[in-house]
């Protein structure tokens, strides 16, 4: 099954209780208690683009990089309503293959999208990271936690407005370390007309010590865990953890 082809246009109807206001003040505090000022910032795995567009509001110049052309069309439709001087740059690239015109200050890769990729190449996303950030530079990003995915084991989630039925179903792989989500999408088409789409998403579970573990392998330093959105340290059964590293 595909993923974000027939979720992409629907996204930002499913998504919007994502607080990306508290994720651009997060991240300003943490450039703060790095003594970074980016000028030029990447958002990897950026999606529909809104929060590289929310920093592109706030004087950031940004690259917004997803794996998603589906994705990446609403993102640049979004951009549209910015001023032409402030748009960002949209790439569709892999993570694994990474390749930008140039450094940039910071990177930000936000609601987990560390998690879709494979531990095999974990390694290789940080090794391009490293490449494209300047020395001296941050990278940002979140992940779900093994607490959280193990506990999705088994659940089923609804979201519903007028025009899109969605249902979600969860299943941990110990074996594979993963938690896959089966998505079932219905929208309205016309008056009573619906469609169906199918989508499969994988997450691995990752731990903030082994994650930080491979950071340092791959010349990043200054390594800080936090709680989801907050400056303090994660507690043990946290849901989300946000992982900050200078580029050395």
């Amino acid at each position: 099954m595909s993923q974000y082809i027939p979720l992409a246009p629907l996204y930002d109807s499913l998504t919007g209780d994502v607080p990306y206001e508290r994720f651009a003040d997060f991240y300003e505090c943490i450039f703060k208690k790095y003594n970074i000022f980016p000028d030029l910032m990447l958002d990897l795995a950026c999606g529909t683009g809104t929060l590289t567009c929310l920093l592109a509001k706030r004087g950031y110049e940004m690259i917004g990089v997803d794996s998603s052309q589906d994705m990446l069309a609403q993102a640049m439709e979004k951009a549209l309503e910015l001023p032409e001087s402030s748009r960002p740059i949209f790439l569709c690239q892999e993570m694994e293959e990474l390749d930008l015109y140039g450094t940039v200050k910071a990177a930000v890769c936000s609601l987990d999208g560390i998690n879709y990729i494979p531990e095999e190449n974990i390694g290789r996303v940080f090794d391009r990271l490293r490449l494209f950030i300047e020395p001296g530079g941050v990278l940002i990003f979140d992940i779900n936690t093994p607490f959280k995915l193990k506990s999705l084991d088994g659940q089923v989630f609804l979201d519903e407005n007028e025009d899109i039925y969605c249902v979600w179903r969860t299943s941990f792989y110990q074996e594979e370390n993963a938690c896959v989500y089966g998505i079932d999408l219905f929208s309205r088409k016309y008056g009573d007309v619906w469609e169906r789409a199918q989508e499969e998403h994988v997450e691995y579970a990752y731990s903030a010590d082994m994650l930080a573990k491979v950071l340092e392998q791959r010349g990043f330093g200054e390594i800080s865990f936090f709680g989801e959105l907050e400056d303090r340290a994660p507690n043990n059964d946290e849901l989300r953890v946000f992982i900050a590293a200078r580029r050395m």
